[in-house]
């Protein structure tokens, strides 16, 4: 699973099953469990932080919102004792997020009251999508989410929490996409899958060489996706079709990440890439002091990521020249995320064997353009904010918490 260090915790679906659709295209056969549901065809009119990544190309970072530190906590919410690894998703007011055991929770964003709650059976390591009243989700293995046993995407209502439909698959480690109608997300059955956002019946899958763990993004009709196989692949978002890919990069548990033309995705072999969406050419690599897990946050023509060498780096989105870099005195693994000119990122207390230590878990914000360091929180571990126009909402290890400026 997900870095050098078991961390994650798995989900079991508790509760009743409806009919079974075999969907199967000659491989490991996944199904469909399907409840009754009417999907709303509009996303909510509230601001809306409806991916892991912010949007569908996953460049980690919003509009302006006019939300700068200092901050104070308003709410704190404790989801259960286990990891929160993925930070939450935002729709109609609500977050939405998972935990390493399972428990699953909407979250009332101005209030910190907890709207629902779903506990499942395996570990939830990977942030949710939600549109149309709907939370996607998928689930590994129960604890210690190290099974290799076919798990699922779940479809949840998110006004109740109601499961609407399951589509069974290989391990599911992976951030959802949800982009015309469709969900994609891969698996550690080695696929790329895409399935009908409304039924959960399969669209296409796509073969690559080994395990899927990280997430797709989406941009010019195609989507971005790296395998432990080594390989960037682009495919056809209707039909599945390869477009192009591109091997030798290392095993790539990092969600690519697109901007102007460009798709940007880290390696474990400690290397950041530039290929070129149109055509796969390779046009800068970049050598880190060690593995990057870590996504490439993009903004203002830099892109910023982190390695376990404890670093965080400010790269030219056009060259890979390092702009600065900011030592944080810990691993970096998780995704930065850029709000109103800052970078906010986590170092992390337990995602390396070689370096644990609980007082690793913190939050710092740098300014992007220079990587002066603006402020800090006492509590992280890996992706650590997103946000709407009132409110930043920080990941903890174990709890989330909404902050105001002061």
């Amino acid at each position: 699973m997900k870095r050098l260090v078991a961390i994650l915790a798995a989900a079991l679906l508790m509760g009743a099953a409806a009919a079974v659709f075999l969907v199967g295209r000659g491989h490991e056969r996944p199904h469909v469990v399907m409840h009754r549901h009417t999907v709303t065809q509009e996303r909510s009119q509230a601001f809306s932080w409806p991916d892991y990544g912010f949007g569908l190309a996953r460049t980690h970072a919003a509009p302006s919102l006019g939300l700068r530190p200092p901050f104070r906590q308003v709410w704190k919410v404790p989801g259960d004792w286990s990891l929160i690894e993925f930070p939450p998703v935002l729709d109609g007011a609500r977050l939405f997020f998972g935990t390493n055991h399972g428990l699953v929770l909407a979250v009332e964003a101005a209030t910190g009251r907890v709207v629902w709650k779903r506990q499942f059976a395996g570990c939830v390591a990977a942030s949710p999508s939600v549109g149309n009243g709907v939370v996607y989700l998928g689930f590994m293995n129960p604890p210690p989410c190290r099974g290799t046993a076919p798990t699922f995407l779940a479809a949840l209502d998110a006004r109740t929490g109601r499961t609407l439909w399951r589509f069974r698959c290989g391990v599911v480690e992976t951030p959802p996409l949800l982009a015309g109608g469709r969900v994609y997300f891969g698996s550690w059955d080695h696929r790329v899958y895409a399935v009908d956002a409304r039924s959960g019946r399969l669209d296409w899958s796509f073969a690559t060489g080994d395990r899927v763990k990280g997430g797709v993004a989406f941009a010019g009709g195609a989507v971005f996706a790296g395998s432990y196989d080594g390989r960037l692949y682009s495919l056809d978002a209707r039909t599945g079709k390869l477009r192009w890919s591109a091997g030798g990069l290392g095993g790539l548990y990092a969600t690519p990440s697109i901007s102007h033309g460009r798709v940007f995705v880290g390696s474990t072999n400690g290397r950041v890439y530039a290929f070129s969406t149109s055509n796969g050419r390779l046009l800068w690599s970049t050598r880190t002091g060690s593995f990057v897990y870590s996504p490439v946050a993009l903004w203002g023509g830099s892109g910023y990521v982190g390695s376990y060498d404890h670093r965080l780096y400010a790269l030219s989105q056009a060259s890979g020249a390092v702009r600065w870099s900011f030592d944080a005195g810990a691993p970096i693994s998780g995704a930065p995320t850029v709000l109103d000119g800052l970078v906010y990122f986590s170092t992390c207390g337990s995602c390396s064997s070689y370096e644990s230590n609980a007082r690793y878990r913190r939050t710092f914000a740098v300014d992007a353009r220079t990587g002066r360091l603006v402020w800090r929180f006492p509590d992280g571990e890996y992706s650590p904010v997103i946000a709407d126009r009132k409110r930043v909402y920080l990941t903890g290890y174990t709890h989330l918490y909404g902050l105001v400026p002061r």
